[in-house]
């Protein structure tokens, strides 16, 4: 006798007192049970078909049924009806779905592309920046710590430190930079006992520490002392290299001086220590809230003397051959957003690293925007991040490091 059904998809009905050596799905007594004085009735077993029973029933053109194909969707009232053009190509097939979208995405954006900027004081509160809406100048000893900490839980592990010093300690040329037991040294070695896993990136220029607010030593007629200040330079990279910085980053756009620090940090045995060089570094009208942040505006005139000119283009690719041939690890741009062609440039020229900097004024249009319901503060936040990654930044230093990081990790605070 067979024991297969006609419709594979129907289970075969068998009695299982009619037929032996017949397995059932569930152990045996499951099904039968039998007492001393009364015996049930016998029950049922379920026999599902094999696969060639599938594939023969299909064979034979019994096909199981499907869904059926679904209807085109109907065009609105109105629309023109036009014979479809007669082109190869159609990019939109790419860009269909979510999924497609996804698949085919060029540019990623990860916490680990991210360095956080911190503003540091001495004083024990943090203290808000009005220009910069969420942005503190941390106490050194316990804020700073805490927003540390809120940054590794999200995945951003690089920070870079820029310190509001004391009216008192500033000085003409910058000696503070260089003191061993200064904010920034003692900021980094606290840093380091706390989380000795933590990327440190520093800022190298004499503004913070300067009485006239500049990056450099100035000369009674107002000219920016070149090699002086080079030498007070070397000596700040060097103090931070020994407090435990893993990253330096002359930010003064002084001539020469990556060469020098480079040989001032092998010298005193930090060959592990990198150089972020500040390779197009424009005289920027984004930079306002950052100043208000430190107090470091210029006492007297600007910095267009050795900032570069955001007119120019081709001087850029002077400035990276220079920092190259010195000896930095990573190049850096800044501004982000209205220098993406200069971040490209660099990108398609330097096999090096290339950072991109979102300054204040860039972080605070987007806060300001959002504020106001302009724009959606956290889309914006994020395609603009997402630019400066498409047009060639390996890291992004951005003060919506912390936001963007919760954004991607899916953290809605």
């Amino acid at each position: 006798m067979t024991s297969s059904s006609t419709i594979p998809n129907t289970p075969l009905t068998l009695n299982s007192h009619t037929y032996v050596d017949l397995k059932p799905a569930l152990p045996l007594k499951n099904y039968l049970s039998f007492s001393s004085s009364k015996r049930r009735p016998p029950c049922l077993f379920t026999v599902r078909a094999s696969d060639s029973d599938f594939e023969a029933a299909v064979v034979a053109g019994n096909v199981p049924d499907a869904p059926p194909v679904p209807p085109t969707p109907a065009a609105p009232a109105g629309t023109p009806v036009v014979t479809s053009l007669p082109i190869q190509r159609r990019p939109r097939r790419n860009r269909r779905s979510a999924t497609h979208r996804s698949a085919f995405q060029e540019t990623t954006l990860s916490p680990a592309n991210f360095v956080y900027p911190l503003f540091i004081h001495e004083g024990e509160e943090d203290t808000p920046i009005g220009a910069m809406p969420g942005c503190y100048r941390l106490g050194w000893r316990h804020g700073l710590i805490e927003e540390v900490a809120k940054a590794r839980d999200v995945g951003v592990n690089s920070v870079v430190l820029f310190p509001k010093i004391p009216d008192a300690l500033k000085t003409p040329t910058g000696d503070e930079a260089y003191n061993e037991n200064g904010l920034v040294p003692r900021t980094i070695r606290l840093l380091k006992d706390k989380y000795p896993d933590l990327v440190i990136y520093t800022d190298v220029a004499l503004d913070p520490y300067s009485s006239d607010g500049h990056d450099g030593i100035v000369r009674e007629d107002g000219v920016i002392m070149n090699d002086e200040t080079v030498h007070q330079l070397c000596k700040q990279a060097v103090a931070q290299a020994r407090a435990g910085a893993d990253v330096v980053s002359p930010s003064d756009m002084m001539d020469g001086r990556v060469g020098a620090m480079r040989a001032a940090l092998d010298a005193e045995g930090f060959q592990h220590v990198s150089i972020m060089s500040y390779t197009a570094k424009y005289a920027s009208s984004f930079y306002g809230p950052f100043r208000e942040a430190l107090d470091s505006n210029p006492r007297f005139g600007d910095k267009k003397t050795y900032q570069m000119n955001p007119a120019n283009y081709r001087e850029a690719l002077t400035e990276m051959r220079e920092d190259e041939t010195e000896g930095a690890d990573i190049l850096l741009v800044k501004p982000g957003l209205p220098y993406l062609d200069i971040i490209r440039l660099l990108r398609d020229n330097s096999p090096l690293p290339i950072a991109a900097y979102q300054v204040s004024g860039e972080y605070s249009m987007i806060k300001a925007g959002g504020a106001l319901k302009m724009i959606d503060e956290e889309k914006v936040m994020m395609e603009s991040l997402l630019c400066l990654r498409r047009a060639g930044a390996d890291i992004i230093l951005t003060y919506f490091a912390l936001q963007a990081a919760r954004c991607l990790c899916g953290e809605k605070r």
